[in-house]
Parts: structure tokens; C-alpha cells; sequence
């Protein structure tokens, strides 16, 4: 049976007007007024309602292996509370041990993500190097459709590389035509700063923010940033230029410093994409403040930064300095945040937020005046699926297209609760925020799958996506 969504206003990151759009087989079929549809097509009134693109979130962790514990939405909880809020693709990350095989580890993630209920990709982390991972890089770009690597700069001893490490996950990514995308904190500095104040007796929630501080992710995203430049140096006989390096895609980025960074960059021609989330344009440092270890519930690296960097990273989005708002979906119950009760160090790190990035970026973006219509499409859909290979099936409205659409009321109002939401977890970070609008439905490849608050997920449904 196929559905057709009547009368609504239609919204891309080009574009805005009135029309119906018919779907079928999960596709888009047509787009227009007044569309004759065959009899016992379900029919959807998008009279008032905006109609998005499916929202894309390109960085979650979902039962992501962590600190000692594994983080508490599964790909079946996770992907079940996106589409709750209009989050319709995930793009989430496979995380090989240290020395672990990473071909080992795809197998693990996809096994895993058999529970999704909407469609989802992978980034592969890599975290350690040697021949081997170099072939198996090779291999799962070329017969897995994973087209993205990830370093990690900071957790060193675990996950982190080394800059010769680094550089050579860079090079290999240049070979093959791949992005690389960069988690930038100063690893070594973190650790040290850690010590000093676990050898002063600072061992809260706040200590983790205090050994975390700006300045640190602005060195290592500036580090990454020039470090690409080595992975094109003196392939074709000479030094290659800013244009030429390595492109990355800098993750969760937080901060001023940061920013700059990707500023100074791409005045030279480099090629710097980033990623922020709303934690870091909605919170400020006060939140680790919260007594009897509440701060522990916004413990992530990097942190929630002090007042300030909230707004030099919305002017970034308005100028499209910052390509994606994703949420690093990566949650604890307080009872797992409890490892770290007397030590901030054990702490895992990471909170929920993909059932809200959708509504949260309306609410404080499109509503504040601070963000066009279009730009929120463009940052909540848009642009990852054109830097992930996933455009025009996923982030656009086009005939041919996947029929993943949200249905947005802006005149629904609502408020942000730890004991309304989907997300399996017992804290929302973003507890008491009054939303502008709601997310009233959700269509996943051609199904209404979230509709008046009614979650109609099928577990298995969600479909693996080979990027090109």
C-alpha cells in the first residue's frame, strides 16, 4: 500500500513550497498538487506541517562497548527513539579494540545493528596501525561501503593513536579517496592534567571538564588538520598544496578555538568539514555544578563548555562554517555514571540526546532566528548525506529519493522529560527544555513509524547502507 502525504509545506535545504508527495515501495514516487494516487493509498494530512527529509544523525554509539560497561541504547532502543523524533538514519561507528582485528570488529557492529528499525552506516574507527589494518581498511572501503575512518586523538592507552599512528591512518585514507574524521583532544595533556588533579584531591564531575579545557581541543584540531598535509606531500614530485591534503571532518567540535582552527585552514583552500552537537550550542559548564552528582549525568569528552562558545558556534552554522549538528549519542544510566562516584576518571563519558537533536535545533535555531528553515534541514540532513555518500537516496525530497520524511507541527509545544522519552535511560541532559513545534510524524523508507505520539517501530526493519 502506498502513502501520500497531502497539502503540506515541503522543505529542503533549497527550497520551500506547498505540495503533496506520494510514496511507494519505500520511494518517493511523485511530487505535486493535487496527485491522483491508486485507491487505498494511505493518505496523510500535511496541511500547516512542515515535511523535512528524514533527519540524519552521522555520529551515535549505540551498545558501544565503553569504560567498563556498554552504552544503554541498543541500535533497536537507539533507533526507536530517533524516529521518534524524526531521526530516520544513523551513521554510527565500529570501534576495534587496541590490536583487535577491525574485520572482527565489522562483524560485531553489523551482527548488532541487525535490530535497527530504520536504515544505518558505518564510520570505522582506527586504533592502532600496522600492514594488517591497512589491508583491512582497503577491504572494507572497497566491499563494505565504509568510506569514512576515524582517529581518536584523545583516550590514550585505550582507543587513541599516536601522531605516527595518525599519520599513517591519514595517508591510507588519501589513498584510497577516503574521509577521515578526527575525535580532537590533546590525549598525553588530558592524562597529565587528569593526574594533577586526582593528586589534588579533585576528583568531581567538574574535575572532568577542568582536565579537558578548551585550549587542548583547539591544539589537536589544528594538529589534525596540518598533519593531513603530510598524507599528499610528495606523491607527485613536490609539496602539495593546502587544496591537495587529506580532507577531514572534524567530530563534536566544542569551541572557539577549534573553530579558528578550521577558519585558519580553509582561508589556505584546505578542505576542513565540521560536525557540532546541541549540547555543546545549548549548555554551558555550569551544569557540572549540579549537586549530589547529578554533573556526572553531563559527563563527555569533550566537555560542555563555559558561556560563551555556544554562540560563536551558532554563527558558524548561520554561515555554513559548520556542515552537520549530530549528537554523539553515547548514554549511561546513572547507575553506570556510578563507577566514577569518587573518581571523575571512571566516569563513562556520553549522554542521550538523538530523540531531541531534531526538535532542539527548531526550537533554538529555526524559532531564536538564529538559523534559516533551510539551513536546518541542511544541518540535520542535507550536508551528511551529501559528506557521507549517502545523497540523493537519504537528506533530499526528490522523486527516486527514500522515502523517509518527517511531517514538523509548528504550532506543537511541548517540554523535555527524562520520564516521557524513548531513550533508554534514566537522565535527559536536556531535562525542561520547552520545545517550539513537534515532530508529529515520522515516515521511515514509505511507513508512518511515529505518528501523534504514537511509536510503531518493527524491529529488523532498519536497512544497511553501502556508501558510494
Amino acid at each position: 500500500m502506498g502513502l501520500v502525504i497531502r497539502n503540506g509545506t515541503i522543505v529542503t535545504a533549497v527550497d520551500q513550497y506547498v505540495s503533496d508527495v506520494f510514496c511507494e515501495d519505500g520511494v518517493i514516487k511523485a511530487i505535486g498538487k493535487n496527485l491522483d494516487v491508486p485507491a487505498g493509498t494511505q493518505v496523510v494530512d500535511g496541511s500547516g506541517q512542515y515535511v523535512f527529509p528524514g533527519g540524519i544523525d552521522a555520529h551515535t554509539h549505540m551498545e558501544l562497548p565503553f569504560m567498563g560497561t556498554t552504552s544503554s541504547d541498543d541500535f533497536y532502543t537507539g533507533t526507536a527513539a530517533g524516529v521518534a523524533g524524526g531521526t530516520t538514519t544513523i551513521i554510527d561507528f565500529i570501534i576495534p579494540g587496541r590490536n583487535q582485528n577491525l574485520l572482527e570488529a565489522r562483524d560485531f557492529w553489523m551482527n548488532n545493528a541487525k535490530k535497527a528499525v530504520s536504515d544505518y552506516a558505518f564510520h570505522m574507527a582506527v586504533t592502532w596501525f600496522s600492514d594488517q589494518v591497512k589491508k583491512d581498511m582497503e577491504h572494507v572501503y572497497r566491499h563494505d561501503g565504509i568510506q569514512s575512518f576515524k582517529i581518536f586523538m584523545a583516550y590514550r592507552g585505550a582507543i587513541g593513536v599516536d601522531d605516527v599512528e595518525l599519520v599513517q591512518v591519514l595517508d591510507t585514507a588519501h589513498s584510497l579517496g577516503a574521509l577521515v574524521t578526527s575525535h580532537c583532544e590533546h590525549g598525553d595533556a588530558v592524562v597529565a592534567l587528569q593526574t594533577r588533579l586526582a593528586g589534588s584531591g579533585k576528583l568531581e564531575p567538574k574535575h572532568h571538564a577542568m582536565s579537558r579545557p578548551a585550549y587542548l581541543e583547539g591544539e589537536a584540531t589544528n594538529r589534525v588538520i596540518q598533519l593531513a598535509r603530510v598524507a599528499s606531500d610528495g606523491r607527485n614530485g613536490h609539496m602539495s598544496t593546502a587544496s591537495e591534503a587529506q580532507p577531514v571532518y572534524i567530530v563534536h567540535l566544542t569551541c572557539k578555538e577549534s573553530m579558528d582552527a578550521v577558519y585558519r585552514a580553509r582561508a589556505e583552500g584546505q578542505r576542513v568539514l565540521v560536525e557540532t552537537c546541541p549540547q555543546y550550542l545549548l549548555l554551558d559548564d555550569s551544569v557540572y555544578e549540579k549537586p549530589d552528582f547529578e554533573g556526572a549525568a553531563y559527563v563527555m569528552s569533550p566537555p560542555i563548555r563555559p558561556k560563551g562558545h555556544q554562540e560563536y558556534l551558532w554563527n558558524a552554522i548561520s554561515t555554513g562554517a559548520i556542515q552537520h549538528v549530530a549528537t554523539d549519542l553515547c548514554p549511561f544510566t546513572m547507575q553506570q555514571k556510578a563507577a566514577g562516584k569518587d573518581d571523575f576518571r571512571k566516569i563513562p563519558n556520553g549522554a542521550a540526546g538523538i530523540e531531541n537533536r531534531m526538535n532542539l535545533l527548531y526550537s533554538y535555531g529555526v524559532a531564536k532566528k538564529r538559523i534559516t528553515l533551510q539551513q536546518y534541514v541542511d544541518v540535520t540532513s542535507t550536508q551528511a548525506a551529501k559528506i557521507f555518500g549517502l545523497y540523493p537516496k537519504k537528506g533530499a525530497i526528490a522523486v527516486g529519493s527514500d522515502a523517509d520524511l518527517v511531517l514538523y507541527d509548528p504550532k506543537g509545544t511541548s517540554k523535555i522529560s527524562a520520564k516521557t522519552h524513548h531513550q533508554r535511560v534514566d537522565r535527559n541532559i536536556f531535562e525542561g527544555f520547552e520545545l517550539e513545534g513537534k515532530v508529529a510524524t515520522t515516515v521511515v523508507n514509505g511507513r508512518v513509524q511515529w505518528q501523534d505520539g504514537d511509536l510503531r517501530v518493527e524491529r529488523g526493519a532498519g536497512r544497511y547502507l553501502k556508501r558510494c
